[in-house]
């Protein structure tokens, strides 16, 4: 799907467009199904080429995550514990926001920092802190170490792979599904892990 790749939204949307995706990926419950990673690695990638200047990619980008991450937490701050008991539609899934509370949960307030490398988790994660009554101070301490460490290793990593691998362009698309792939294994392990945990429970009453 055209609207999903990666080197067709860098291609076609150009700078400006990785920016307005990372900022509604971060922050907005709708956005959770944007290719964050993939998309700033791939970004990368480019301004290796000179399609555009990494510092203003790693800085603006860095910029979007962080605001998104501040409208998240907002939104969930005013809405409050009603998001949990609010009905699933096409853009909102329960299930989503279920998940970044376990995450928030076991891993508190270092959350904010972690769920930017975990896909769906990122999105959610603010607007949960917000729900909870995160300190804002607190928040935006984590906001800012989180969004800087997540742009800055993973478009700098593509700039870096593109400086040195001649023609990367040509294994552009297995090392993008190697991306999804790896973002993708915490999200895994945390859904398998509270099955696991949900079952040893029930075989506990039994």
């Amino acid at each position: 799907m055209h609207l999903l790749d990666p080197e067709f939204l860098v291609r076609t949307l150009g700078l400006i467009g990785v920016l307005a995706i990372v900022f509604a990926e971060s922050g907005l419950f709708f956005g959770f199904f944007l290719p964050g990673d993939s998309l700033l690695f791939t970004a990368g990638l480019f301004a290796s080429q000179g399609y555009f200047s990494i510092f203003l990619l790693i800085f603006g980008a860095m910029a979007a995550a962080i605001l998104g991450d501040n409208i998240g937490y907002a939104f969930g701050y005013r809405v409050g514990q009603t998001i949990y008991t609010r009905q699933d539609t096409f853009l909102f899934k329960k299930k989503h926001v279920e998940r970044a509370k376990v995450f928030y949960e076991k891993y508190g307030s270092k959350t904010i920092v972690l769920a930017r490398f975990v896909p769906i988790i990122r999105t959610f994660a603010p607007i949960v802190a917000g729900v909870g009554q995160m300190s804002y101070e607190k928040f935006l301490r984590y906001n800012i170490l989180g969004g800087a460490l997540w742009v800055t290793i993973v478009a700098g990593s593509g700039f870096l792979l593109g400086t040195v691998v001649p023609n990367i362009d040509q294994y552009l698309l297995p090392i993008i599904v190697l991306i999804i792939v790896i973002s993708f294994l915490p999200v895994i392990y945390e859904v398998i892990a509270e099955r696991m945990k949900k079952k040893k429970g029930d075989n506990s009453q039994n």
